[in-house]
């Protein structure tokens, strides 16, 4: 059985192809475009790229086409993306507006050029489906509960990898079995052993903490949208909802601005003025940038919010992990979020630390109570393994 996975972005086309034939699932192919322009000549570049590299005879080779999904209304889990679903992540394109847009143009595109083909989405909230009911909520009128405005948590296929494979470098395989099996059995899966604790720190140009018991997520610093929880690289994260009549009265700005500003000149970009790339920031903050360093700093207390909220909700932890491409390959910000952190079980190894970038390791010195590893995450392949599971339950 052969599943590409689709990741649309407002400009971009990337894909992984699977084979599951094997005992365990292998990558034959992955690649991508930036700067698309016309997404129906990527898609077929895509598919020509596969029978070139000899994975594929035609799309008919393919069982089904995944999709990390972002969020719809009503909907949520892994499912097939018809019209009715399509209408839904349509309904909350204002809560997603970088995200559900493209995907959905995107997967319009990929049902007619190939409409024999299952096409199958995994919804980022579905993780957060069995957090508690409190971790879920915000202090609304119920009216506006009924209608949506919930806490929801994304980046869910990332975090749900992290709690699979953090669970295995730990030793802890029931924990890994009852996380991969989380969307088939609801967690069902029994625990063997004590409490397994896991603060999952997906830091990248979107970013988010959650919180991880027994492979299920207790909550997620990501609410009803994309651009709350931490500063991304250009949207702003968490913020008073009153700034919004503030800044239209007291700026002049009509409500599309404001939103334009909040998703494309906020968060890293709208602090530091400098990029939202986190590299060129602290190439700027190193050259004595006063906003470069301020950035940086936000982002390092955001953090350190989050984990420091997680881990009183777990009442502790045995496992920190940094993943996404600020976690893999930032080891300076690595320290400057684990900084002090000694009276809570949490020390680096410095040298460890520093020489692990866009790999798998243990940047936790041996005097540390807290494991802290460094996890590159694999969205794409859960994405995949459940877009299989719906196969073969249908």
């Amino acid at each position: 059985m052969k599943i590409l996975v689709a990741n649309i972005g407002s400009t971009s086309l990337k894909w992984r192809l699977f084979d599951f034939s094997a005992t365990a699932a292998t990558m034959l192919h992955k690649g991508g475009y930036e700067r698309v322009a016309d997404y129906a000549k990527a898609i077929d570049d895509c598919l020509g790229e596969l029978k070139a590299a000899g994975h594929i005879r035609g799309e008919q080779d393919l069982a089904a086409v995944g999709f990390k999904t972002v969020v719809a209304r009503g909907v949520s889990g892994c499912v097939r993306l018809n019209d009715s679903v399509l209408r839904a992540m349509e309904a909350y394109n204002a809560i997603a507006p970088a995200h559900n847009p493209p995907y959905i143009t995107g997967i319009r595109l990929f049902a007619k050029r190939m409409p024999a083909t299952p096409l199958i989405g995994l919804f980022e909230t579905a993780f957060y489906q069995w957090a508690p009911e409190a971790a879920q909520r915000y202090a609304v009128p119920e009216s506006w509960h009924e209608a949506g405005v919930r806490r929801w948590g994304f980046h869910g296929a990332s975090h749900k990898f992290i709690a699979e494979r953090s669970a295995e470098l730990l030793g802890r395989q029931d924990v890994a079995e009852r996380a991969r099996r989380l969307y088939v059995d609801g967690g069902a899966s029994p625990v063997t052993g004590a409490p397994l604790r896991v603060v999952s720190c997906h830091l990248g140009g979107s970013s988010s903490v959650s919180g991880i018991l027994n492979g299920a997520a207790v909550g997620n610093s990501l609410g009803l949208s994309p651009q709350s929880g931490l500063p991304h690289n250009n949207r702003v994260g968490d913020l008073d909802s009153f700034a919004i009549p503030l800044v239209m009265r007291t700026l002049g700005l009509s409500l599309d601005e404001v939103e334009r500003q909040l998703c494309k000149e906020s968060g890293l970009k709208g602090i530091s003025g400098v990029s939202n790339d986190i590299r060129d920031i602290q190439t700027a903050a190193a050259g004595g940038n006063a906003r470069a360093k301020l950035a940086l700093d936000v982002f390092v207390h955001a953090s350190r919010h989050w984990i420091g909220g997680y881990l009183m909700e777990l009442n502790g932890a045995d496992a920190l992990v940094f993943t996404a491409g600020i976690g893999e390959n930032r080891p300076e910000l690595r320290a400057a979020i684990c900084e002090r952190l000694d009276q809570l079980g949490i020390e680096l190894d410095p040298v460890a630390n520093e020489k692990t970038r866009a790999t798998e390791g243990l940047i936790s010195s041996a005097r540390s109570k807290v494991k802290v590893l460094v996890i590159p995450t694999n969205e794409e392949l859960v994405v995949a393994r459940e877009t299989r599971r719906l196969l073969e339950r249908q």
